[in-house]
């Protein structure tokens, strides 16, 4: 038996509800504001922090750990890792950056 590949493969539901969407979009009954951005430039532009801006009134929010005994700081990238992440024995690369 012969396979018509061009045929519609959708079912009756999927087929009734295009035709709904279809004369709802047709009919002008689509939310007006739809494809309208709320957002104000300048007071998005309020929110970035530009390199070099001074922090000092900032707080760290998060707790900082020192470096433990079985991490490296690689030389490439200057991240700290965990040594089984070292690229070579006694190298201070990581496997990214070798």
């Amino acid at each position: 038996m012969a396979t018509d590949y061009d045929a519609s493969r959708k079912t009756e539901d999927e087929q009734k509800e295009e035709s709904l969407e279809a004369r709802r979009l047709a009919s002008g009954d689509q939310d007006k504001t739809s494809g309208k951005v709320d957002e104000d430039e300048a007071e998005a532009a309020e929110n970035f922090e530009l390199p070099g801006a001074d922090l000092s009134h900032e707080t760290l929010t998060i707790e900082v750990t020192p470096k433990q005994a079985d991490e490296f700081t690689c030389t490439g990238c200057f991240l700290v890792q965990h040594v089984s992440r070292r690229s070579a024995p006694g190298a201070d690369l990581c496997n990214d950056c070798a």
